[in-house]
């Protein structure tokens, strides 16, 4: 038997390549300068334009502050709220603004969300129906409301002469002068404006939602209806949460529709709480109307906490 070969020596192992850490950049005090330096002007500008107008506004109402009479600028307390919550206004201002807000919204989100999932499908020249659903956005609200007082104008609208060709009244409608009707009014009028914000964010939502999804529901053989409630409302939830809060804020602070339409009449019976601040300001009682604002800024508080509570239940709930 031959001896057998001797063994090679086993290679030594290669060193590992040395690791160079990462060192964090230091923050100089000279970088921190520069950064305030750019956001100085921005900070100063929203202080000048922002923060002090709410401060001193805010401070307003809780003084005897009218542009009648600034020789007596003093301190009164409560008495500008006390004077709002016993004012005879106050309880139907209160109540149309109930009106205007829930009136709008609902039928709003309804036709807004039915836009989204017909422009969601493709068909023919969608691109063009989409412009024209979403030129109204683009439209001040009060150039709308105009065009609304013309079109429920009692002798020549074309709503009164649409209704007579129809064979519905047989006589034309004071719309915007009769206390029945003026709310109505302005209501259908913010629901037509208000549509295309729904639509526009409705529908960026469920381009949002991937096709494997409805495609997998159908092989599960989920119908239509099964698949709106279990399929797109839970995808778009947030979405659908936050676009309802985002618009009861705006339709709440929203008094230019109703001032080009009916000022606030007949007989206050279109007022709501923005219109009538404005309404107060206008007479000179700055007092008044700031202590409206604050009233405002309270109930949209209470009502943001409210929903951002409420929907943060329902998301855990659905977890």
């Amino acid at each position: 038997m031959e001896p057998s070969a001797p063994a090679e020596p086993a290679e030594a192992p290669r060193p590992a390549p040395p690791v160079h850490s990462r060192r964090r950049p230091v923050f100089t005090g000279r970088q921190g300068l520069t950064i305030a330096a750019f956001l100085a002007p921005a900070a100063l500008f929203v202080a000048a334009f922002i923060y002090y107008p709410m401060i001193a506004g805010g401070q307003m109402a809780f003084r005897n502050w009218n542009l009648n009479d600034l020789t007596d600028t003093s301190w009164v307390g409560l008495k500008n709220f006390r004077d709002i919550f016993t004012d005879p206004v106050f309880g139907t201002v209160l109540s149309n603004t109930g009106i205007w807000v829930v009136g709008s919204i609902v039928p709003q989100f309804v036709i807004g969300f039915a836009i989204a999932l017909w422009l969601r499908r493709r068909f023919r020249f969608r691109g063009l129906y989409q412009a024209l659903i979403f030129f109204p956005w683009a439209i001040s609200g009060f150039l709308i409301g105009i065009l609304f007082r013309w079109m429920f104008n009692s002798e020549f609208g074309v709503v009164n002469d649409l209704l007579e060709k129809a064979g519905i009244i047989h006589e034309p409608i004071p719309w915007l002068a009769d206390p029945k009707t003026a709310m109505a009014a302005v209501v259908i009028a913010n629901i037509w404006y208000g549509v295309t914000f729904f639509a526009i964010m409705i529908l960026a939502a469920l381009q949002s939602i991937p096709d494997e999804i409805y495609e997998a529901a159908e092989i599960d053989g989920a119908g239509k209806v099964r698949t709106l409630f279990q399929v797109t409302i839970p995808s778009i939830r947030g979405t659908l949460s936050l676009t309802v809060l985002l618009r009861v804020i705006w339709i709440f602070n929203f008094p230019d529709l109703i001032f080009a339409m009916t000022g606030g009449g007949p007989s206050n019976e279109t007022h709501i709480v923005t219109t009538w601040m404005i309404t107060v300001t206008q007479q000179g009682d700055y007092g008044r109307a700031s202590a409206i604002g604050l009233i405002v800024v309270a109930i949209l508080i209470v009502f943001s906490l409210f929903h951002l509570t409420a929907t943060r239940e329902k998301k855990g709930k659905y977890l």
